[in-house]
């Protein structure tokens, strides 16, 4: 499954349902063999998903497999993967649906902070909200009780969300057109970074509670991430977190990374964060109607050449 840790997917259920996708698997001596079937989503049109089990991290010796045809492996998952995330990300610009993938390590306070967000947007965005974790649905149900609308992929053994998982919630959720969708990724600050799920950024929260040093120990996540969320600010008078040297180490990796502090609890830069979603989401909304604007003056010049013949 994954290409960085070689975990397994074990059973991927989404909202206590299991998946259907086809499964590859991939031996040590780099023998493959997969089963499954294609599935037809809500949306009338079929979708070949594709699902890879690696049972060995890319740096590992397995038996009778080089170097080389290791490497092959994991380009091969993530083309697989890409083409998913192409898929969804263009299904979303259709109907200008502004979508972040929230990534952090567990116990960040993501889940608290998306609560406190929806909370706050009441009224002025819809958001809906897909859900990764490995077991449980704890985390959804705290989210439908905020009123949004959310859907729990369980991953099993597996440590992150790919493409095609997401597409397969996207077709389950009732996606309203130029609205918020929030991906709350599986709790990981390696993983997830080498994997698109089709979205328009990633936003990767990091808790004062962690120690200031993460980006430069996960510098693949932080250069991965537009925006970073300092978060649990109220706890700062009671640690020793160096908030300058987090932001130094988080553009040392990545320069043009934006950092919002925010606190959920006393709603420190929550303003901040609405406003650069508010800007996010304008964003796709107006390119949505740019594209719509230019096939219809192309429907016209081709009417236009018809006529004229």
């Amino acid at each position: 499954m994954c290409t960085t840790c070689g975990c397994g997917a074990g059973e991927v259920k989404i909202d206590g349902e299991n998946a259907d996708h086809e499964h590859e698997h991939v031996h040590a001596d780099g023998t493959r063999h997969s089963h499954g079937h294609a599935h037809e989503g809500d949306h009338g049109h079929e979708h070949a998903h594709t699902h890879e089990h690696r049972y060995a991290p890319a740096h590992a010796h397995a038996p009778g497999m080089g170097a080389r045809r290791m490497v092959q492996i994991e380009q091969d998952i993530l083309a697989k993967n890409n083409a998913y995330a192409k898929q969804n990300r263009e299904r979303l610009a259709e109907r200008g649906i502004f979508t972040l993938n929230l990534v952090s390590s567990p116990g960040s306070g993501k889940t608290t902070l998306l609560c406190k967000t929806i909370e706050m947007l009441r009224g002025k965005a819809s958001v809906s909200v897909i859900e990764g974790d490995q077991q449980t649905d704890q985390d959804a149900e705290r989210i439908r009780a905020t009123g949004a609308p959310a859907i729990q992929i369980n991953t099993g053994k597996g440590c992150h969300l790919d493409a095609h998982m997401v597409g397969h919630a996207m077709e389950k959720l009732d996606l309203p057109e130029d609205s918020l969708l929030m991906v709350e990724n599986v709790g990981n600050l390696v993983c997830p970074a080498a994997f698109d799920l089709g979205e328009a950024h990633k936003v990767v929260i990091l808790s004062v509670t962690e120690g200031e040093d993460k980006p430069i120990k996960y510098p693949d996540m932080f250069r991965a991430a537009t925006l970073m969320l300092l978060n649990k600010c109220d706890l700062l008078p009671y640690l020793s977190f160096k908030v300058d040297a987090a932001i130094e180490f988080a553009r040392r990796v990545n320069p043009g990374i934006e950092v919002i502090q925010v606190s959920a609890t006393t709603g420190q830069g929550m303003d901040e964060w609405l406003k650069w979603l508010e800007v996010g989401a304008r964003d796709t909304v107006t390119k949505k109607l740019a594209t719509v604007d230019a096939l219809k003056r192309r429907v016209a010049e081709l009417e236009a050449q018809l006529g004229a013949r």
